[in-house]
């Protein structure tokens, strides 16, 4: 039997996003019972909850609840507090769901009883094909720290916020959203907790669709390295390093045109900078490791001798 799927969506004036959002939902889950979706409303004044509430003639189980306290961290835990299902789906009103995005969730949920919560990347539908590859270079980026430390340190400080679900069991255990983060370091802040009691997936085999505005804003390297910054800041003092964000909106896609073009190409050189000498890092502590036969009898030498083995021509003599 499967579990019951609530869908939480904190929205702040997103007229001309949420429609989209809800529609691909209810594509997906289309003739289903067990799903409902709250969209948790952060004070709009737009007609954000005017269009979820015409998506109720195609969904009957939708519902709208308001926040009027700012804070999308605050405005998801309303949502969660009016949610029924066992399985809480946190998705952004400015995204759109593709096809087996579900069945991936439930799927990572009934095979893995251990998994508390599974995340994805963002796939951002307006902007450049560039863009969106240099985007895929910084997820590469974060996947190697996760993996690095959930192999060693059996902890994970990797979920996208606006693309994750989690089981309600696991997020009433750590007590939920914590409502004083305003915007950057809530996905990490959850990640970390989570990761304490269960185990944190994050899979390519689970992207969203996304607007770019924000990163079309304020510039691709500027958003990942303060990304960055703030996942190591609220990793390590559980704290975010930036303590508010500004308000990204756009009615239409638009193209990768930073606010500040100079900060954004200094920052591009720093940031690359970083990953170039962290990879460098990585490969000449794995040599000296393996020079020093630090795994017994697995060492540089014993490398090379078995790759000179296996280049060797095979004798046919009898």
């Amino acid at each position: 039997m499967r579990a019951k799927l609530s869908f939480v969506i904190p929205a702040y004036n997103e007229e001309h996003y949420l429609g989209d959002c809800l529609d691909t939902i209810i594509k997906e889950v289309s003739g289903r019972d067990d799903v409902e979706i709250v969209v948790a409303d952060n004070n709009s004044s737009d007609r954000t909850i005017a269009v979820a509430e015409e998506r109720k003639a195609k969904f009957p189980n939708l519902v709208v609840v308001k926040e009027t306290r700012r804070g999308a961290n605050r405005t998801r835990q309303t949502g969660f507090e009016s949610s029924h299902g066992e399985i809480i789906a946190f998705i952004d009103a400015d995204t759109k769901m593709p096809a087996g995005w579900v069945a991936t969730v439930e799927r990572e949920f009934a095979l893995h009883p251990k998994v508390v919560c599974v995340s994805g990347p963002f796939i951002y539908y307006d902007l450049s094909p560039g863009i969106r590859a240099l985007v895929k270079m910084f997820y590469v980026w974060g996947y190697v720290i996760y993996l690095i430390g959930r192999g060693i340190f059996h902890r994970t400080t990797i979920i996208q916020g606006g693309n994750y679900a989690v089981r309600r069991q696991a997020l009433e255990k750590i007590g939920g959203q914590d409502v004083s983060i305003v915007f950057y370091g809530d996905d990490t802040d959850l990640a970390v907790r989570l990761s304490r009691i269960g185990i944190v997936k994050f899979s390519f085999a689970m992207p969203i669709l996304t607007s770019g505005r924000r990163l079309a804003k304020e510039g691709t390297f500027t958003m990942g390295f303060r990304y960055a910054l703030n996942n190591f800041w609220m990793t390590v003092f559980r704290r975010p390093f930036t303590m508010d964000a500004k308000t990204v909106r756009f009615e239409n896609g638009t193209v990768y045109q930073p606010e500040n073009k100079n900060r954004e190409r200094l920052i591009a050189v720093v940031f690359t900078s970083i990953v170039v000498l962290f990879f460098v890092a990585l490969v000449l502590v794995a040599y000296y490791v393996l020079k020093a036969g630090a795994f017994g009898t697995v060492s540089l030498a014993h490398l090379f001798s078995g790759a000179r083995e296996s280049a060797a021509p095979i004798s046919s003599s009898p």
